[in-house]
This record gives C-alpha cells, sequence and structure tokens, in this order.
C-alpha cells in the first residue's frame, strides 16, 4: 500500500497475536510486525493483544511508538480473564489528544478510547480500539451495546477491532461458516447463537447492533468495508481478515472490521485489506486500513453536529 499524500487521513485496525512475543520469549514476530506498520504510515493505529506492552514501565508500547514515527501510545488495562491489552497510537501532526476513556462495564478486554482534535475542526473526533469476547455471544452483545455509546447523537467516532462475530447483511451470508464441516466443537459454541426456529446460527449479532438498521432508524455506525464495496465499488474491501493460521475452524471470515459514525464514513476514500505472505508470519489476523479525505473530514467534523434533531 502506499504511503498516505497530504490530504489522506489513515486509520489502521490490527490485531497481532499476543503483542508478537512467542511463548518462548521470541520477539521476531513483534520486530516484523512493527515494521510492517510503519510502513504504513497511518495516522491512528487502532491496535488488539497488546499484550505485555505495559511490564517495564511500557518499554514495548514507547518502543513501538517510537518505531512507528514518534507517535502517542495509550494502552488501557487488562482483566483477570485476558491479559490482551487494546491501545491506540496516534500521529501528533494531525491529532492533538484531548482525553482519554477506559470502558470497563460489560467488556471482556476494556476499551481505549482516546478523543482528539484535528486542526481547524469544531468538534472533536472519538477513536476507539476494541476487542470483543472470544467465547460468549451474549457478552459480545452487550459488549457492542456498550460502543453504541459512543456513538450518541451529537458525536463523531472511529472505532475498529477484532469482533469475534461475522457481517449481518444478507449478500454476505454465503461466505459465512459451514458448521457441518468445522471440526473445533468449542468455536461451534462460541460463535453461534440460537435462532428463532431453534437452529444454530453464525453470531451476526454485534454487526447488526452497532451497523444494522431497525425500525426506520438510521445505524449508529456506518461499517466501513461494506461500505466501500458498495458505495465505492471497491469489492476488495471485503476481503476475509482471519484466521490466517488455522484450517479447523473453517475458511477465513470478515471478523476484523473498522466503523464510523456516518458524518465520518462520509469522507472514506478507501478501504484495504492486507493479507500478504509478510502479515501472514506476523499475526494470524489480516491488517485493515481506511483512508480518509482529510478535507472532507475535517469539513464534516466543522459543519454543524450530526444526528441532531
Amino acid at each position: 500500500m502506499n504511503v498516505p499524500g497530504p490530504d489522506t487521513f489513515r486509520v489502521v485496525s490490527w490485531n497481532r497475536e499476543h503483542n508478537g512475543i512467542g511463548r518462548d520469549g521470541s520477539d521476531d514476530r513483534w520486530h516484523l510486525g512493527v515494521d510492517l506498520l510503519a510502513r504504513l504510515k497511518a495516522h491512528v493505529v487502532l491496535r488488539q493483544e497488546l499484550t505485555g506492552a505495559h511490564r517495564n514501565g511500557g518499554r514495548a508500547l514507547w518502543a513501538e511508538a517510537s518505531r512507528l514515527g514518534r507517535r502517542i501510545p495509550f494502552l488501557v488495562g487488562a482483566t483477570p480473564e485476558s491479559p490482551n491489552r487494546t491501545g491506540v497510537f496516534l500521529d501528533p501532526a494531525l491529532c492533538e489528544p484531548a482525553a482519554c476513556y477506559e470502558h470497563v462495564t460489560g467488556m471482556w478486554h476494556p476499551v481505549c478510547n482516546p478523543v482528539v482534535r484535528l486542526d481547524g475542526t469544531a468538534r472533536p473526533l472519538s477513536l476507539a480500539s476494541f476487542h470483543l469476547c472470544s467465547h460468549d455471544p451474549a457478552r459480545r452483545a452487550t459488549e457492542a451495546k456498550r460502543l453504541t455509546t459512543l456513538g450518541k447523537p451529537g458525536m463523531s467516532a472511529i472505532i475498529g477491532g477484532d469482533t469475534n462475530s461475522y457481517p449481518h447483511r444478507p449478500d454476505e451470508a454465503d461466505w459465512l461458516p459451514d458448521w457441518s464441516t468445522i471440526s473445533d466443537r468449542s468455536h461451534f459454541e462460541h460463535r453461534t447463537i440460537t435462532a428463532a426456529d431453534g437452529q444454530r446460527v453464525s453470531d451476526t449479532i454485534p454487526d447488526e447492533i452497532l451497523a444494522g438498521e431497525h425500525h426506520g432508524l438510521p445505524p449508529v455506525f456506518v461499517e466501513l468495508g461494506y461500505y466501500a464495496a458498495t458505495a465505492l465499488e471497491q469489492p476488495q474491501a471485503l476481503t476475509a481478515t482471519a484466521s490466517l493460521w488455522r484450517t479447523d475452524q473453517g475458511p477465513r471470515q470478515r471478523i476484523d472490521r473498522i466503523y464510523a459514525t456516518p458524518d465520518v464514513a462520509a469522507a472514506l476514500t478507501r478501504l484495504e485489506v492486507i493479507d500478504t505472505d509478510e502479515v501472514r508470519e506476523a499475526s494470524d489476523h489480516a491488517v485493515v486500513v481506511a483512508d480518509f479525505s482529510l478535507a472532507a473530514l475535517r469539513h464534516a467534523l466543522t459543519t454543524s453536529a450530526p444526528h441532531a434533531a
């Protein structure tokens, strides 16, 4: 992917498995992943599984921030259930931090949510890295509802991460797992729900909560992969993202996604999923890259508040 031009605001979301640190403590994948991210020159990096990045005074966190181009790092806590923290790296040349929130209630992994201002804009932009629960569909639904608070009327936001669930649009249904062919029984329990007819089906509820239309109401967020594929005619935006390593859980699925409030989504120019050999060596998840027109984004954050009555 090319380096972003002067009118591009680039947001990247990537789940790097256990922060690229091997079970034996090796850090080859960490270096590979950081080098790959550095070449993308993203203004915002939404990271999942920053496992152990807080240790030794946050040495790994600050090392990654430096290698990405002196970015400003934000990191939230772990939970007793999982050490895999979420974090965000910001380019201070475009993003002036105004606040940072850690959303814990109902979250398996707390959400890292810095709020920034872009030069010349009237309203702040909320940014969030999330990692939904891997094993409990009911908990994922609760987490998705928690994320909708970042898209309340008057708010502008870009959120991204690992949803551990599937897109809800009917025209993507043919790509969902055929559960009769998947040997991992626990994965079946983790990723399916019981439909109204009693059948077990793939869990698409989080995406429906975040980006579905209900009772004539518009979605809270626009799912940028689907938007790019349809409105921008970029079918490659629907490329599956995980798992790049396992074969016992069926074909790869589009579980890593970026969302934006409708005002911000209108500034999107391109969405790309990067799943090169280098990415596959660094992590079991592909990289999701969203490019926005900086001029259009600034305009959106300067005009009247979105969703206002």
